[in-house]
C-alpha cells in the first residue's frame, strides 16, 4: 500500500501560468556522444521522409500504365506510411525535449533533400522513387549506429524497422519495374 510522504510543495495556484523554461541555444554533449548532432541528423532524415511522401502522393496522383491499379494502391500505402513515420520520427525527437522547425521550409532546409521526378513516364517516375527508398535505407543504417551511440535506444530500435520497411518498399518497385 502506497503511504504518501510529508508534503513539502505547495500546492500550485489556481489561474497562473507558469513560465515556459528557457530552451538550450545549442545542443549539449553527453558523455556517450554528441546528442545535438545526433538530433539534427534526425531532423534531416524527417525532412526527407516529408519529401518522400509528398513524392509517393504526387505519383499516386500522376501515374499512368497498365499496371495503375496496383501502383494507384501501393502509392497511397507508401504516401500514408510515410506521414506515419515522419510523425514517429518526430515524436521521438520531442521526447528528447528538442524542437522541430516550425514551418516546411525551415524542414526542407533541415534536409539534403531527394532526386526529384523529371518525367511523367509512369516508369521514370516509380525508378526515381525507387533510389530514394533505397537512400532512405542507407540513411537509416548510418543513424542506427549513432542512436546506440548516444544511448537512445528506442531510435535506434525504430532505424532498423524503418530499415527494413523502405527496403521492402524499394524491392517491390524494382519487381514491378522489372515488367514495365
Amino acid at each position: 500500500m502506497y503511504t504518501p510522504g510529508p508534503q513539502t510543495q505547495q500546492p500550485p495556484q489556481m489561474g497562473v501560468t507558469p513560465e515556459p523554461q528557457a530552451k538550450p541555444k545549442a545542443p549539449g554533449k553527453s558523455k556517450n556522444g554528441d546528442v545535438g548532432a545526433f538530433i539534427q541528423q534526425c531532423i534531416s532524415l524527417s525532412s526527407y521522409l516529408k519529401e518522400l511522401e509528398t513524392q509517393a502522393h504526387l505519383i499516386h496522383l500522376n501515374y499512368e500504365g497498365p499496371n495503375f491499379l496496383g501502383v494507384h494502391g501501393f502509392l497511397k500505402d507508401q504516401y500514408e506510411a510515410h506521414l506515419e513515420q515522419f510523425d514517429t520520427l518526430g515524436e521521438f525527437i520531442r521526447s528528447m525535449d528538442y524542437l522541430m522547425p516550425m514551418f516546411a521550409r525551415g524542414l526542407a532546409d533541415a534536409g539534403p533533400g531527394i532526386q526529384h521526378v523529371t518525367s511523367y513516364k509512369g516508369a521514370d517516375m516509380l525508378a526515381t522513387y525507387y533510389k530514394n527508398l533505397e537512400e532512405l535505407g542507407m540513411k537509416t543504417k548510418k543513424l542506427e549506429p549513432v542512436a546506440a551511440k548516444v544511448g537512445a535506444i528506442d531510435i535506434q530500435n525504430y532505424m532498423a524497422e524503418l530499415c527494413g520497411e523502405a527496403f521492402k518498399a524499394a524491392w517491390q518497385i524494382k519487381a514491378t519495374l522489372r515488367n514495365v
